[in-house]
């Protein structure tokens, strides 16, 4: 009997049965703790903004110029409703809690370095952002990406990075976004990239992690015998904590290179077609199913970034975009003929892969971006009403969450009647990265940073407890 089978057949009779839930409190903040964390975090990033209101926030007796021509539809779990055009994911409804009345105050600048900082760390964005722009790179002092916080503080995987990212790494030097990586935790703590390509979406690679034919494991020692000599010669000429912190980098990519075993986690051809094929073969596909491979394999965190088509792309001429969820043109035909297809075959499978091995009860899944879209129909940059855009909307955006102790099937918090502002429970994205933290048993929000500073990862935020 194989495990998915015998996972089937052991819960035959507890259908219906009803568990009561124990639930211990912190002696430091009095809040509600879970007795079982989640093992895992996957985090989905909608690179772009993508639109709550035609996604998860459908507002079908708003004014034509608000709600646009999609329509909601039932989804498996009572009084959800989510888009028409998400039919594989209203499948899996009584899975997800999805939450409407996420807002930035007024805090962010409405741009996207600041919708990555702000939604990947749960921290406001500081004066910088709005000084620099675009300009804006990620510093050494920034706030750290939840992700490393995740990594930092649970044990360490015996094979694996504690951390990984992919398919890329958002935006292209100089322009890098910020926000996804370790800042004051220190470089030790960055997430390892794993990249993958359009063109060859069942091969991911890494610089730590590829071979050079003419390169075995016995000459690679060879060059780490070498380079841990130029490492030694360098330690004794600088003390810069950075040094070691890099240092630490090659050490642990060494030991993936050393470790033949590491490689089947990161091969996808061991997966079934029919597995490949539910997921969809493209790469937004193929990087949620390395996800879910991951996270059976027992990395804490994983973030999959969505991979936007590229600039010169016919999708980001059509939207007015560079590709991905920035839908500034034709947003409607952009989400009903392409990025919404996409989204719903692969994160259905995975919310439906993760259940049927018994994995989604250990495994969060988090569904966000850096804002949402502005309800009022119009873009000034492709033409206003016309051009049928959704411009920036920091004032309010959905985040969808499921397994890892998550409640299925409900709704949190609750929009006005354009979608353009929270009414009921408005949050900020500390508020989400807090309830991360809160699903892997994170309660102490207390570091250090490199120097041996202390800060506070969050400041005045309370996890959403009601979704437990």
């Amino acid at each position: 009997m194989n495990r998915r089978a015998f996972l089937r057949a052991s819960t035959i009779g507890l259908g219906g049965l009803r568990f009561g839930s124990s639930v211990m409190a912190s002696p430091a903040t009095g809040i509600a703790l879970p007795t079982k964390r989640a093992r895992s975090t996957i985090l989905f990033f909608l690179c772009g903004g993508a639109s709550h209101i035609d996604m998860w926030d459908l507002k079908p007796d708003a004014p034509r110029e608000y709600r646009g021509p999609f329509n909601p539809i039932r989804t498996s779990a009572p009084g959800v409703y989510i888009s028409e055009h998400l039919p594989m994911t209203a499948k899996q409804g009584r899975h997800l809690a999805i939450v409407r009345s996420v807002t930035d105050f007024g805090l962010a600048t409405g741009d996207h370095h600041a919708g990555y900082y702000y939604n990947l760390t749960g921290n406001v964005p500081d004066l910088t952002f709005r000084t620099e722009g675009n300009n804006r790179r990620p510093y050494p002092t920034d706030a750290p990406h939840m992700a490393c916080v995740v990594g930092q503080r649970l044990p360490r995987h015996p094979r694996l990075p504690q951390v990984i990212t992919l398919p890329y790494k958002p935006s292209r030097a100089p322009y890098t976004r910020p926000g996804q990586f370790a800042g004051r935790l220190g470089l030790e703590h960055d997430p390892f990239y794993l990249y993958g390509t359009h063109e060859e979406p069942l091969n991911f690679t890494a610089p730590s992690l590829t071979l050079s034919e003419d390169v075995g494991r016995a000459r690679l020692a060879e060059r780490k015998e070498l380079l841990e000599a130029v490492n030694t010669a360098r330690r004794m000429a600088e003390t810069d904590p950075v040094i070691g912190n890099y240092t630490t980098q090659q050490q642990k990519a060494f030991e993936l290179l050393a470790n033949a075993s590491t490689a089947d986690a990161f091969d996808l051809r061991k997966e079934p077609r029919r597995v490949r094929e539910r997921y969809g073969e493209h790469l937004n596909g193929m990087s949620l199913l390395m996800a879910r491979r991951l996270a059976e394999a027992g990395v804490p965190f994983i973030t999959v970034f969505w991979r936007v088509d590229g600039i010169n792309s016919p999708l980001a001429k059509k939207c007015r975009s560079a590709g991905g969820w920035d839908t500034h043109g034709d947003n409607f035909n952009c989400l009903k003929e392409d990025l919404l297809p996409r989204f719903d075959r692969c994160y259905s499978a995975l919310i439906e892969d993760l259940h049927e091995r018994g994995l989604l009860d250990e495994t969060l899944v988090v569904v966000t971006s850096e804002m949402g879209r502005k309800p009022k129909i119009g873009d000034p940059r492709s033409g206003g009403g016309k051009g049928a855009g959704r411009d920036h909307w920091t004032a309010c955006q959905s985040v969808v969450l499921a397994g890892g102790g998550i409640r299925g099937g409900q709704t949190y918090g609750a929009t006005d009647r354009f979608g353009e502002y929270p009414v009921e429970h408005a949050m900020g994205p500390e508020s989400i990265a807090h309830t991360v933290y809160h699903a892997m048993g994170i309660d102490d929000l207390k570091a250090t940073d490199a120097t041996g500073r202390p800060f506070n990862l969050l400041e005045k935020s309370r996890p959403i407890t009601g979704l437990f």
